[in-house]
């Protein structure tokens, strides 16, 4: 087993100081998924057709906070990209469940409401969504739910009746064919020791696709981003893990698990008389949260929302404590990695495994990706 990768130094740390909204920063961080691929297994074209998808959405996102837009719309035009990109196990690329068939999973979490939809109250925080099977991008559908609290004034959410809600939203639903891939459904077959011919679906959907670096995935994709207003959003979407059992939900969906966004006042006597002093108002800290890989590890471990604890009460650096919770993971058996951002504009990608897809975007707008436990983006 590959030993913890800890952050990619200082590429990932801000150039200047806090964010806010008078010194325009924002940031964006992305995952495609953690596991098992091989730098040794892979080919160049392999590897430049993922940094490539991955750049791609890194700039649709950067595109929305250039422009001044909010962390939600930026973290859904990122994860948008490779929700429609075959090479990543969500929506288009899900993987199979035992009994062949596509389970879907997302989430949305914001440290707090969106500057464009005020009347959001803090408390909504987030919502998942688990076993859809005909929304084209989740990540889509959740962020309609999100915004329609009254519509669905849940955390959690499932099925059927999820994907009714958001068709009456406008958001769209696709036959369960428009999911299948050759490449996931020989994965799938496959692992279970079964013929992978004939393929169903022949002719309905019959497109190449690029074949994956990563076989059998466990893994999702995810997207945080900081805004020019403070506000961080945590997206995540994913197929779920190979031949998994019917009906089984991940960490994906799971708030706390795989993802986690939240924002709290700095106390402590010291910080209230530097405040006094400095006539400074009360300071705030943000973190937002988007993992990768074994689900269920993360589920017992309550991975996202321990980063973003052991931030506060330990006052741990954010690449300190993303560390130490995959580390944590690792320690148990399960592999994986997280992509984490506070409001400072440090962002922490670490992982335990060989690789994990993964890139960062600043205002300079130059995306930098990397794939490999020993790699650093670039």
């Amino acid at each position: 087993m590959a030993s913890v990768v800890s952050s990619e130094k200082d590429l990932l740390k801000p150039s200047l100081g806090a964010c806010n909204i008078l010194d325009n920063r924002y940031v964006l961080v992305i995952h495609g998924g953690a596991g098992t691929m091989s730098k040794e297994g892979s080919t160049p074209e392999q590897q430049g057709a993922y940094k490539a998808a991955l750049s791609e959405a890194l700039r649709a996102g950067h595109k929305v906070l250039n422009e001044g837009g909010d962390a939600i719309d930026a973290v859904v035009a990122a994860v948008t990209v490779m929700e429609d990109n075959p090479l990543f196990n969500s929506a288009r690329g899900a993987v199979f469940n035992v009994d062949g068939k596509i389970e879907l999973e997302t989430s949305l979490m914001l440290s707090k409401p969106p500057s464009l939809h005020p009347e959001i109250p803090a408390t909504r925080r987030g919502l998942g969504l688990t076993l859809l099977t005909r929304a084209k991008n989740p990540s889509h559908l959740v962020r309609a739910l999100y915004l329609s609290p009254s519509l669905a004034p849940h955390t959690f959410l499932s099925g059927s009746n999820a994907e009714n809600l958001g068709e009456s939203l406008g958001e769209t639903l696709v036959d369960p064919s428009y999911f299948f891939t050759e490449h996931r459904w020989r994965e799938h077959r496959h692992g279970l020791g079964l013929p992978e011919e004939p393929l169903p679906h022949q002719g309905g959907n019959s497109e190449p696709s690029p074949v994956p670096l990563d076989q059998l995935p466990t893994g999702t994709v995810g997207a945080v981003a900081l805004d020019i207003h403070g506000c961080i959003a945590a997206l995540t979407s994913t197929g779920g893990r190979t031949n998994k059992l019917v009906g089984r939900v991940g960490d994906t969906p799971v708030m706390g698990s795989g993802f986690w966004a939240e924002e709290w006042k700095e106390s402590g006597w010291i910080r209230r008389v530097w405040n006094k002093i400095s006539l400074q108002k009360q300071a705030t800290t943000a973190v937002g949260v988007s993992g990768t890989g074994d689900g269920d590890y993360f589920i017992r471990q309550a991975t996202a929302s321990t980063i973003a604890r052991r931030v506060r009460y330990l006052r741990e650096p954010l690449a300190k404590a993303a560390q130490r919770a995959v580390e944590d993971l690792l320690e148990d058996g399960g592999i994986g990695g997280v992509i984490a951002l506070d409001n400072k504009g440090n962002v922490a990608m670490p992982l335990n495994c060989p690789g994990m897809y993964r890139g960062v975007i600043r205002e300079d707008g130059v995306p930098k990706t990397a794939i490999f436990s020993d790699e650093e983006v670039a």
